[in-house]
Order: C-alpha cells, then structure tokens, then sequence
C-alpha cells in the first residue's frame, strides 16, 4: 500500500510507512542547488540527480522522459487517465512491493505526479546505492571474476522466482554496491506475473544483446561468451522454485 497526497494538481507518493517530511519542492533540482545538497549527476535523456536529503544521506530524483520519435514531440508529457495508471506510479508501487519483499533494489521514498490540462509529468525519488557501479562501467576496466558472474545470474534467478518481469533488463540496469552486492534497478514498465520461462528467457536474451551492445560502444570491453555462460549457469541453478 502506498500513501498518497494532494495537493491543487499535484500528487505525492510515499511508502505507506514513511515518517518523512516531505515536500512537492524535493523534485525540483534548483532547490537542491539552493541548498547546496548536490552530490553529483548523471547526464544524458534519463539523467538522474544525486542528493544529500536527510543528513548525509543521499537520494537518487528521476525526471519522466518519453523516449523515441514521441519524446522529440512531447519530451515530458504523458495523457492522464487517473493516477494509479501513471507510470510513477506503477513503478512506485512496484518498488515498494520489492522493497517489501527484500529483494536487491533500491528503497523507495516518493514520487510526484503534476496534472495540468489532462497531461501529467512525473518524478521519483529512491535512496542512492552506496558505492555503485554499473555491470556496463565495471566490464569497461576488468573482467569480471567468477564470483561477480556468478552473484549476477542469482540476483535475477531471485527476481524470476518471485515473478518479477523487468521490462528493460541491460548492463546499465545491473549495480553492484560497495560490498559487491548486485542490485536492479529502473523498473518502469515492470511487473509481477506468474514465474515463465518464455518471459525469463525474454528478459535473459535482452540481457545478452545489451553485452553485445556495449562491447561495441567501448575501447575496452571485459566479457567473452564463456562469461555469458558462467552467468547463466549460475542464473539456471537457482531460478527453480522446486
């Protein structure tokens, strides 16, 4: 469950058992530039902002932006047909059924969804990942060694077990945390379905095209077709719930 409050034409979403104190003004950037509470950014279509919110500790706030030939037209702008039918907050409550199951993403702390004139914009906010590095950003400095492989394959067999659907799964999407942890994240579009190896293999094959994808982009790139299998070992060994 989720709570939810409103305010004129702006929604905020909070886990059903946060105790913050939070504002509308959190999802503006320039009020964290005003506080002098930016830690650092991430640039590009989906930039990412990262922020001290609460003594030292640090948030992640997300901007919705449409993608493809659509996002040159409306950028921002998504048709409003009620707010459960937001994509905040389909990925907000997601989120916070993960959260609530204890599996390896990031914790929620809110959303917020602004309606003008039948058009929403949307952001969100989670709790920064100490220390991450992306699967992508790792493969361009080393190889990565049996026991990373191996920690990436079960992270995602213990999402597919529980029937989660990650609608984007790729390198970039794949964190691992200061203690090597491996983490999800981005989980707009998500779901939970009944556990199918049609889908898991799905997700598994976009997984696979997103190494051949980034081994083309990068100079360096750390990963051969005997890691992929090391990975996939490891995923097949624990993705049974039998």
């Amino acid at each position: 469950m989720l709570k939810v409050e409103k305010t004129n034409n702006q929604y905020l979403l909070l886990p059903e058992n946060s105790q913050l104190d939070i504002h509308h003004k959190w999802f503006n950037v320039q009020y964290w530039r005003d506080q002098n509470a930016i830690v650092t950014s991430k640039q590009g279509r989906a930039a990412a902002w990262f922020v001290k919110y609460h003594g030292d500790q640090v948030a992640v706030l997300k901007h919705y932006w449409r993608g493809g030939l659509i996002g040159k037209l409306l950028s921002d702008q998504y048709l409003y047909t009620g707010l459960e039918n937001t994509r905040v907050f389909q990925e907000f409550k997601l989120l916070s059924a993960l959260d609530a199951l204890n599996l390896p993403v990031p914790k929620p702390i809110a959303a917020n969804v602004e309606v003008r004139f039948g058009i929403y914009r949307a952001d969100i906010m989670t709790e920064a990942i100490t220390g991450a590095k992306s699967l992508c950003e790792k493969l361009q400095q080393q190889a990565l060694s049996i026991h990373e492989l191996t920690s990436v394959g079960i992270a995602i067999a213990q999402f597919h077990r529980k029937g989660v659907y990650h609608d984007d799964l790729n390198i970039n999407n794949i964190l691992f945390d200061q203690a090597g942890k491996v983490y999800l994240i981005d989980f707009d579009k998500g779901n939970i379905r009944p556990p199918e190896k049609e889908w898991q293999q799905s997700n598994l094959d976009r997984l696979k095209r997103s190494f051949k994808k980034e081994a083309g982009k990068w100079p360096t790139f750390f990963f051969t077709e005997e890691d992929w299998q090391t990975l996939v070992d490891a995923y097949q060994n624990n993705v049974s719930t039998n």
